[in-house]
């Protein structure tokens, strides 16, 4: 049986989605994470040494990080679907998006969210104006701009199909998924990004992400 170690708010609500979408029986071990911190339990270090989430366990086998996790599912369960064939253009585009999602499009995005709580963070009063300006800056001459790019990336790369490899949903799909929806929580899409506003309506409409979101619980990325 197939565990999923669940934290909420974070990366493993797309493996949910997955399971769901693969059809496989599985349990949810969830985790809470400290309401001031935000911070995962300990307690998830007992799956993993790094005490982060996703991690499953499958029998004796236990996987972590988000892509080799999906690689994983979707390999052994999917049964042709969601991953294309080993050897084809299709397969090392699908590879590309595994890797580039998190090693790409997120530390942006948490650059962003350090940032963010910088601004927030208790301080000082002399201390408070040098840290916001010091983030203002960082954000308006790096931040924001590698956003923009790799939002327009995006963006464009969705002009001739619905999904990120071909016709139809694949893993890429699911593992941009997170990502995306911390673009749209933090920033917006929209109508400067038509094209991943509606991917994101598409996947939003789909049974097994509804699905994934009654069984996942609180799942909010903002910030």
């Amino acid at each position: 049986m197939i565990t999923l170690h669940h934290l909420n708010h974070s990366r493993s609500q797309r493996i949910l989605w997955l399971l769901e979408e693969l059809g496989v029986p599985y349990e949810i071990k969830r985790y809470q994470r400290d309401p001031k911190t935000m911070l995962a339990p300990p307690e998830l270090r007992l799956a993993h040494p790094l005490g982060k989430s996703p991690v499953i366990t499958d029998g004796e086998l236990t996987v972590a990080e988000s892509g080799a996790i999906i690689e994983y599912l979707a390999g052994r369960y999917g049964e042709g679907r969601l991953l294309p064939p080993a050897g084809t253009p299709e397969r090392l585009r699908c590879s590309y998006w595994l890797h580039y999602a998190e090693g790409s499009a997120m530390p942006p995005l948490l650059l962003k969210l350090v940032l963010n709580r910088v601004r927030t963070a208790p301080a000082p009063f002399f201390v408070k104006p040098i840290a916001r300006g010091i983030a203002d800056k960082v954000d308006r001459t790096f931040t924001d701009p590698q956003l923009k790019l790799h939002l327009d990336y995006l963006d464009a790369e969705l002009g001739e199909h619905d999904w990120f490899v071909g016709d139809s949903l694949s893993a890429a799909d699911i593992q941009l998924s997170f990502p995306l929806e911390a673009f749209a929580a933090r920033g917006g899409l929209g109508s400067n990004y038509p094209r991943l506003d509606a991917f994101l309506q598409r996947i939003h409409a789909r049974p097994a992400y509804r699905r994934a979101l009654e069984r996942g619980g609180e799942y909010r990325l903002g910030g």
